[in-house]
Parts: C-alpha cells; sequence; structure tokens
C-alpha cells in the first residue's frame, strides 16, 4: 500500500517524539511511558533511558514505547513555555484544536502527541498501559496518582507505594484523566524531588515493576523483582495505602503565594497549621490530615494538596458497588439525572447534591466538575472502562 506525503509526515513525528521503541516477535501487552511532560521533569527521561539499555527485544513479549512529553520545554528546563500541557487534555480543548491554524508551543507539543496516541490504537488491539512520569517540586515520598476506576485501583495495587484517588477533581486536562475517558489502565508515578538523585532510582525501579505486573518481561528473576520493590519500599517508608484528595490550595492570577519552607508530601499537619502565605496573609490548614505536594517552584498555581487514607471498608464496598451497578439507584433521588449513560456522566442539581456527602458519590465512583451555577457533572470512569481487555491480565 502506498503511503500517502501526508502519513510520511506523521510517522517522522512520531519517531523523534518516541525517544525509545521495542517490540517482540512474541504477542503481548503494549505499555507507553510518557517521560517530561513537564519540562523540568527529567528524572523519568534519565530512568527509561538507563532501563532501555538494559532491556532487548528478546527479553519482552508485546510492545514497550518510551515517549518525549514537552520537548522544547525540556530543552530549557522549564515545566513549560507558555501552557501547562498537562492541563490541555479537556473535550472543549482538544475540538478547538482541530480547526486552530495557529497554535502556541504547548499545542504544537499537544498535536504531535495526540498523532501518537491515535496511530498506537490502530495499530494494536492488545491491552495497552499509559504510565506518565512525573517528580515533585518539594521532599516526597515515591507515590502514584490514578483516576478513580477499579483497573486503576487494581493494577496500582501491585507496587508498593502510596496511591492517592481523587486528583481528576481537583486538576483540569492531565493526559492522564483524558486516557482515563477512553477506558485504558492509566497511572502516574512520581518518583520524588525533581533534583534527588534518588529520584531516578526509584523511577527505574517502578519501570521495571510496571513492565513485569504488565507481563511484558518474560524473565522470572524473583531477586530483581524483590531488589525493585525493596527500593520502593525503603523510599515510600512501607507505606502503601490508599489516600483521597480532599482540598486543593488554588492559586489565582497575580496572587503572591509563598510556601512556607521545610513541607513534604505526605507529612502529618493539624488543623490551624500556617503552610502558606498569600499576598503577606498567613494560609492556615482547615484539616488534622497529611500535606500533598506543597509547591516550591514559581511556575504552577496548585500551591497545595490535602489528602486523608481511606478505610479499607469503604475501598471494598466501593468495588462491591460498581461491580453491580448500583450507580443507577442515583437517578432515583430528585435532582440527578443521566446527562450521557454511556459514558456514565450524571447530571445533579446543586440544590439537592449539597446536601448529600461527596463521599456517597465517591462510593459508586463519581467525582464531580461544576458546569456553572446550577449544575454539576458527575463522572464515573467505571462505565467506560475496557474490562475486558485486561481480564486475563495476571494481576486483575
Amino acid at each position: 500500500m502506498q503511503i500517502s506525503p501526508e502519513t510520511n509526515i506523521k510517522k517522522e513525528i512520531i519517531i523523534k517524539r518516541v525517544f525509545h521503541h521495542i517490540k517482540s516477535e512474541i504477542k503481548g501487552s503494549t505499555i507507553v511511558f510518557f517521560a517530561g511532560i513537564h519540562g523540568n521533569e527529567v528524572a523519568g527521561v534519565s530512568a527509561l533511558k538507563n532501563i532501555f539499555k538494559t532491556i532487548h527485544q528478546n527479553d519482552i513479549s508485546g510492545e514497550i514505547y518510551a515517549v518525549y512529553g514537552n520537548i522544547k520545554a525540556l530543552q530549557k528546563n522549564k515545566r513549560y513555555l507558555e501552557y501547562d500541557l498537562n492541563r490541555l487534555w479537556t473535550p472543549n480543548k482538544l475540538n478547538t484544536l482541530k480547526n486552530k491554524e495557529i497554535l502556541n508551543k504547548e499545542e504544537e507539543e499537544q498535536v504531535e502527541l495526540f498523532q501518537f496516541i491515535n496511530q498506537l490504537f490502530i495499530t494494536t488491539k492488545n491491552p495497552i498501559y499509559f504510565i506518565d512520569l512525573h517528580t515533585t517540586s518539594s521532599k516526597s515520598l515515591p507515590f502514584i496518582t490514578i483516576n478513580d476506576a477499579l483497573i486503576n485501583r487494581k493494577f496500582s495495587s501491585c507496587f508498593p507505594v502510596p496511591t492517592v484517588l481523587g486528583i481528576e477533581e481537583y486538576l483540569e486536562g492531565p493526559l492522564l484523566s483524558y486516557l482515563n475517558t477512553l477506558g485504558y489502565v492509566s497511572i502516574g508515578f512520581e518518583s520524588g524531588q525533581h533534583t534527588d538523585p534518588e529520584a531516578i532510582k526509584n523511577c527505574e525501579a517502578f519501570i521495571f515493576l510496571a513492565l513485569k505486573h504488565a507481563g511484558i518481561l518474560k524473565n522470572n528473576e524473583v531477586e530483581k523483582v524483590k531488589k525493585n520493590e525493596n527500593i520502593l519500599e525503603n523510599s515510600s517508608k512501607n507505606i502503601a495505602s490508599i489516600f483521597e484528595i480532599i482540598y486543593k490550595y488554588h492559586i489565582k492570577p497575580k496572587e503572591l503565594f509563598t510556601m512556607k519552607e521545610g513541607f513534604e508530601s505526605f507529612q502529618n499537619i493539624k488543623k490551624g497549621t500556617v503552610l502558606a502565605t498569600t499576598n503577606g496573609k498567613f494560609i492556615y490548614s482547615e484539616y488534622s490530615a497529611k500535606l500533598f505536594m506543597p509547591l516550591y517552584q514559581k511556575s504552577g498555581d496548585d500551591g497545595f494538596f490535602i489528602i486523608q487514607e481511606i478505610p479499607t471498608f469503604f475501598l471494598k464496598l466501593s468495588a462491591i458497588l460498581r461491580k453491580i451497578r448500583a450507580d443507577n439507584l442515583l437517578t432515583v433521588l430528585p435532582g440527578i439525572s443521566w446527562h450521557n449513560k454511556r459514558s456514565g456522566i450524571l447530571r445533579a442539581n446543586l440544590k439537592v447534591t449539597r446536601f448529600m456527602a461527596k463521599s456517597i458519590f465517591h462510593l459508586f465512583g463519581y467525582r464531580n466538575k461544576h458546569i456553572d451555577k446550577t449544575y454539576l457533572l458527575l463522572y464515573n470512569r467505571e462505565r467506560v472502562a475496557k474490562n475486558k481487555m485486561y481480564k486475563n491480565e495476571k494481576w486483575y
């Protein structure tokens, strides 16, 4: 078949963005590692380059990709040049992108990533895993972030690090949230602080284990698996609980926000603790819980998050409710109706939902996004999750 010039151009773009690719002759899953979505987070790039020196075609079944995120920002060691590339993956922004003639620097990167992802869907029907590698501006344990779907929970449980749910409620437009709306296993791994050499080691350990748990690495080196698990266990201080975000401090445009020095992710804080200043005024914690991702860099508008551990009972209950699709009962309540049942989106009247605890919706798998002063949309990843694609995987 003759390849059109346009297709040639797209293939050249993909080759430049994919900095490592191994495909086995043996059929298996596909795993995609994104690194450098934020250009000042280079640990993932270094870790992938180190790991790929040790892996050969005969070692695997399936296919592995290592993909640059924001190439231009990586070259300048900046989080982004004009706009945060990891906040551009909303339906509206993607639709606008199709007909936009003049693109900003991050949109140019997004178009190429979008082409790669779409090309991938065309070329494989096997299980696909999307892993986004990051680091944080503060000191931190390594941890996983996921959109709250059971397939993400199950795969995340393979790793001896804490997992944080609910970030999709507080961040608009992350790449992984977009991929989750398509139903694929998609998880983020934060390996530590930007400049900490341990962040690279943690990332290498995680990549190895991700390849192993996805069934891509063929070897059965028990000692090597245990070695990498030990690296993550030690770095995470043997914390492997599941947490939920309960609060985010959003920095407004032109706000003079300064995080108080010395805080770390997963640090215990008490209600009333001074966390930061805004325009010279103190910001106090409203919770006794754990601090999460305090901001110690100039770019970004996520000042800090607060998280709390989810009891095991509620995790098990939510899994049962989702499997039997008990969320159908929610539409019996006044003011709640289906906005898009196939996509798992409810439309709720704020007058009704303000009397219902957010945790009730979380049990059924719904996370909310406001659309106006009267209504909000509640999103459920379970109804779009490609469970059949992963049902034969060992971790499922």
